[in-house]
């Protein structure tokens, strides 16, 4: 049995179906206002096991470790908590893993983190993420930590995003810095494969691995490509980090949520690379291209409806 938290997340949703594809035992922690719409079919013979509650609270955790052989960790407050949530549901959230997984003597501990991720980091969500990783490296119970270049997808909170502030603003685009941060995307089947390869692989328990795509990308190339299969050309206008930081803080004070959150920001703050053969090295199979995956998607989808969807959705809660 394969516990996974998160699991209505970006990371989350795709990991299960493909659990399901493969008939792999699955359960799922979740808050019950979660479960009112789920993104599988949870009629499906193969879907998770459904267990109410969430990691923070220990006992209803607890009951959820217990009897399973490996727990994949992928709770987050990464885009659309504010910074006392990812600490209140990241490192809180670790500390109760840690616990009840020690006392269910859970085989292995699976959580994605980032590229870039340090304890000592001056960015809040690489710290967090670091702090989370110390967490699970000294738990007393078997760990894989995947970190990760950014991610994309069909329905991410990155590329997208990018694609809806593009469709908003028609005159220009307000980049970070000069565009030079060079970044490392990873299409999500590739990251989900790697985490379900990571299940068999004995090398990988107690260790740190870093993967990426084929390919590197500075900020200001990944705009262009956006705007290049998107058809939505606009010039780009280099601002100040720390401009961008303040911008992005009062207009999160006008709307529920911000297309570019202090979270966003971070992820651009610095260069986020792992080895060009990562993926293949560590789990043996190859990962997409960046512009060759966006063309089959990013063209055909809705940005506009989109941006009202994510701007105008209340906040989440993590309870």
């Amino acid at each position: 049995m394969i516990l996974i938290t998160g699991a209505t997340g970006l990371v989350g949703r795709h990991l299960i179906r493909r659990l399901m594809q493969e008939s792999l035992p699955t359960r799922v922690l979740l808050p019950e206002r979660r479960m009112r719409r789920l993104p599988w079919d949870r009629a499906d013979p193969q879907a998770p096991e459904l267990l109410v509650g969430s990691v923070l609270d220990e006992e209803a955790f607890f009951r959820a470790v217990t009897g399973c052989h490996a727990v994949i960790h992928l709770e987050s407050a990464q885009w659309w908590g504010r910074r006392r949530d990812l600490e209140r549901v990241e490192l809180a959230g670790a500390r109760a893993l840690a616990a009840v997984a020690r006392a269910a003597r859970v085989g292995r501990i699976i959580t994605v983190s980032h590229l870039g991720a340090a304890p000592s980091s001056a960015f809040a969500l690489h710290r967090v993420k670091g702090e989370v990783e110390d967490l699970l490296r000294n738990s007393g119970v078997a760990y894989t930590v995947i970190r990760s270049g950014i991610i994309f997808a069909p329905d991410d909170a990155f590329i997208n995003h990018v694609a809806s502030m593009l469709r908003i603003n028609p005159a220009f685009f307000l980049m970070p810095g000069h565009g030079e941060v060079v970044l490392h995307p990873i299409y999500i089947d590739d990251l989900v494969e790697a985490i379900y390869r990571s299940l068999d692989r004995v090398r990988l328990v107690d260790s740190i691995v870093e993967i990426g795509g084929p390919e590197y990308v500075s900020l200001r190339d990944l705009i262009l490509t956006i705007m290049r299969v998107t058809g939505m050309r606009r010039p780009v206008i280099a601002v100040p980090p720390y401009l961008l930081r303040w911008i992005t803080s009062v207009y999160s004070r006008i709307l529920p949520r911000s297309l570019m959150t202090a979270q966003w920001l971070d992820i651009l703050a610095a260069n986020r690379t792992a080895p060009l053969g990562g993926t293949y090295d560590y789990f043996g199979f190859q990962p997409r291209r960046f512009e060759d995956t966006l063309l089959r998607y990013l063209p055909q989808r809705a940005h506009f409806m989109g941006l009202l969807r994510d701007s105008f959705r209340p906040r989440p809660r993590h309870s």
